[in-house]
């Protein structure tokens, strides 16, 4: 029986937000793996909403009556916490940009392609997974990111069989999976910034797909922060009116360890920064 997604208005996230990046489920250890599904039951009863900023998967693709093994464990928590009435975004990366009715009909969840804009638990915000931003690093992904999200080429891709299908992308996804950017998160900061610095209105500017946990408000206006990697590291965001802060995930519950928090009048570094 299909889940019944809530109502709720797609440009507002509730306080407090949650915000979660590039998990890369399927090649991403186990013990990882448990830890998120663990965080994000846990999220029921004490978040307003719920960000995945792209990459949950390290392979995601629909068929019509099929779909990757390894996102059992973690949709089944996303569909626990949409049945509950949580609004849950996620705005596609490049490892998970084919997403289609069972995220958004069976899971519930509002899955976005492109950046997304819109308020972010009292916050104006912009969201975006942050893949193809940078003009020399990723030349080479913007030459191809057209014909992977190719309507003809996505139907040619589901003609093949999920087996060798799945085979075929989870073997050529590595080089963009298993490192940090290699400038360590420089070009995508130095985009953020000329994009703060162009657009007054915007408070707070996310981006993931770098693998590099950042909370930095820089001279002038807005927040700028990325989430980091759930496979090297496990960290997250939390928005709410009066702060936005970086986290270190726990073992049992989504009440992680204070890295950093920007309050919305001045910066501040937690005890354990």
């Amino acid at each position: 029986m299909p889940s019944c997604s809530p109502q709720y208005n797609s440009r507002v996230l509730k306080s407090p937000c949650y915000v979660i990046s590039d998990a890369h489920l399927g090649v991403a250890p186990l013990e990882t793996e448990r830890l998120l599904v663990t965080f994000l039951r846990d999220l029921r009863g004490r978040a307003g909403s719920l960000v995945i900023n792209g990459d949950l998967f390290d392979f995601w693709f629909e068929w019509k009556s099929v779909i990757p093994r390894q996102s059992f464990r973690a949709l089944a928590a996303l569909e626990y916490l949409s049945e509950g009435g949580m609004k849950i975004l996620w705005v596609a990366g490049n490892h998970d940009c084919w997403g289609d009715e069972i995220l958004r009909r069976d899971i519930g969840v509002d899955y976005h392609t492109g950046s997304w804009s819109g308020n972010a638990a009292g916050w104006t915000a912009r969201i975006e997974h942050g893949d193809g931003l940078r003009q020399q690093e990723d030349r080479g992904y913007r030459m191809i990111r057209p014909i992977m999200r190719n309507r003809v080429a996505i139907r040619a891709f589901r003609a093949l069989h999920p087996d060798w299908a799945s085979w075929l992308a989870t073997g050529s996804s590595g080089a963009s999976r298993v490192h940090r950017a290699r400038d360590e998160g420089r070009g995508l900061r130095a985009i953020a910034m000329q994009e703060l610095e162009r657009d007054k209105s915007l408070e707070l500017l996310i981006y993931g797909h770098s693998h590099v946990a950042t909370l930095e408000r820089p001279p002038g206006h807005g927040v700028f922060a990325n989430a980091g990697s759930w496979l090297e590291a496990p960290t997250y965001l939390v928005v709410t009116p009066e702060r936005i802060e970086l986290r270190d995930a726990a073992r049992d519950s989504a009440e992680g360890d204070g890295l950093y928090a920007i309050d919305r009048g001045a910066e501040k570094a937690l005890a354990n920064t």
